[in-house]
């Protein structure tokens, strides 16, 4: 009897193995099938799609698409919502509303509401879960739901090379310069300089950068040693293999 269980235990174990694997394999299929590209755009047709750019499956609500340009080389994770207008529908006039330059990532489930202007600047990363719009509910009248009231917009822009935390929010009218880092969960409204580091809700600057002082306040941690050129990938884990702190 123990030898029949054991031979059951161990066929049952094989075909959850073979399942598991069809199931992932049929997964990885899907999602290769349904990524959105520029030579292969299925339903959604964009403003602009630009070379190497691709939106990953399931892609999240996406709708004024004809009023959106997507830069070339850009990744825009699972679950990302990008949308252009208030509501899907909506003629919104002969220029694009919101621009994505070349080279931006859009952490999975990040959403990018553009009911007026929205710009991001090329190379700008955004970590998961980032909420960038450019409408805000208003509350004037104290009898009336907040929903039911006009909200406002205004115009968003993030300048390029921007690394924005899990979990920022960047409110309507906010301006974001040059190489700027908005810290996890930060919520950032107005405008922010070049080279600055904000945190907090709402977002402060807490460092800066000086051209003849260098970092203000001074960071902390020392700055990461560059890879020589000409050291490849393998070259790399193998060192790590060696070293595991490198790793």
């Amino acid at each position: 009897m123990p030898k029949i269980r054991d031979s059951f235990a161990s066929l049952t174990a094989w075909r959850r193995r073979l399942v598991s694997r069809a199931v992932q394999g049929g997964w990885r299929w899907i999602q290769e099938a349904g990524a959105v590209r520029a030579e292969h755009p299925g339903r959604l047709r964009f403003a602009r799609i630009g070379i190497g750019t691709r939106l990953a499956f399931p892609q999240g609500t996406v709708f004024g698409e004809p009023w959106i340009e997507l830069g070339d080389h850009c990744v825009i994770g699972e679950h990302v919502t990008l949308t252009a207008g208030m509501m899907p529908g909506l003629d919104l006039g002969g220029e694009p509303v919101l621009r994505l330059g070349d080279g931006v990532v859009l952490g999975r489930g990040s959403h990018v509401i553009a009911d007026s202007a929205v710009t991001i600047g090329s190379n700008t990363y955004c970590g998961p879960y980032v909420y960038i719009t450019s409408t805000n509910h208003s509350y004037d009248d104290p009898e009336v739901p907040v929903g039911k009231q006009w909200p406002r917009t205004e115009r968003v822009s993030v300048g390029p090379g921007c690394w924005l935390g899990t979990g920022a929010v960047i409110l309507p009218g906010a301006r974001l310069g040059r190489n700027v880092v908005v810290a996890a969960g930060a919520v950032v409204r107005g405008e922010v300089p070049d080279h600055a580091v904000v945190a907090g809700a709402p977002a402060r600057v807490v460092r800066s950068w000086d051209p003849e002082r260098g970092w203000q306040p001074p960071l902390r941690t020392p700055a990461p040693v560059p890879i020589p050129e000409g050291v490849t990938p393998q070259q790399l884990l193998a060192l790590a293999e060696l070293d595991p702190d490198l790793s």
